[in-house]
């Protein structure tokens, strides 16, 4: 599956690198390699430096003014539809980094972070797949968009709309060390259900093997839920 790197910097931001490319031009700070969990066999998510808050702003006043048509059930039904797709040998060739790499937002995300376009095409790719189906969806200004999983939690919470509860349809954001910490968070799903028993059902982009998977995952590795504002 795609691996990466975390880095941080003296000021305690965190600031990792998406790829070979972007590793390259992130800031030196103290370097852990971000493998799969022990426990889990669950890749990290990729790193970067910082959200944009600017962008934030944007989205948030383009989802004031954007009527909300898309169901929790349809971005659940088609992230389900998405099970069993697997990244390439190399960490890549999913449609979701391929549709990343060619997006606006990539100018956006690489003007913040550095790197190249060619960077996405084999990198860490849990929250891109995230961002893709909000794209196909039409509910990308109530789910965002971002090869980061650090900024992508940001950007809720700089909404307003990051919680502890689990919801159908809910962005969940992953810490394996159950650390409560945005800047610690390593993974991200959809979540499917609330199992009532500790553990939450999800859908989640490059797990197992680098693929697209249904998981049960317990609520103690949870940083938190992102809540995309949808239609009843």
């Amino acid at each position: 599956m795609a691996k990466h790197l975390f880095n941080v910097s003296k000021s305690n931001i965190a600031r990792a690198a998406i790829g070979a490319t972007i590793a390259a031009s992130a800031l030196v700070g103290h370097a852990v390699t971000a493998d799969a969990d022990s426990a889990t066999g669950v890749a990290a998510a990729t790193g970067a430096r910082h959200p944009d808050t600017a962008l934030a702003a944007h989205e948030a006043g383009a989802k004031s003014e954007t009527k909300i048509n898309v169901t929790a059930d349809q971005v659940l039904a088609l992230a389900k539809a998405q099970v069993g797709t697997s990244e390439n040998a190399y960490g890549g060739g999913t449609p979701y980094q391929k549709w990343y790499a060619a997006s606006e937002r990539a100018a956006e995300t690489i003007a913040r972070d550095g790197g190249s376009r060619a960077g996405y095409l084999n990198a860490a790719w849990c929250s891109m797949f995230i961002s893709w189906v909000g794209d196909q969806t039409g509910a990308r200004p109530q789910i965002g968009w971002d090869a980061w999983t650090v900024a992508h939690a940001k950007w809720f919470a700089g909404n307003h709309r990051f919680g502890d509860a689990p919801k159908p349809g809910a962005v969940v954001f992953f810490s394996w060390s159950g650390s409560k910490s945005l800047d610690d968070i390593q993974h991200v799903g959809f979540v499917e259900k609330d199992n009532k028993n500790g553990t939450i059902s999800t859908v989640e982009g490059n797990t197992g093997n680098g693929k697209v998977e249904e998981r049960v995952r317990p609520k103690w590795q949870v940083v938190g839920y992102g809540y995309p504002e949808y239609r009843a």
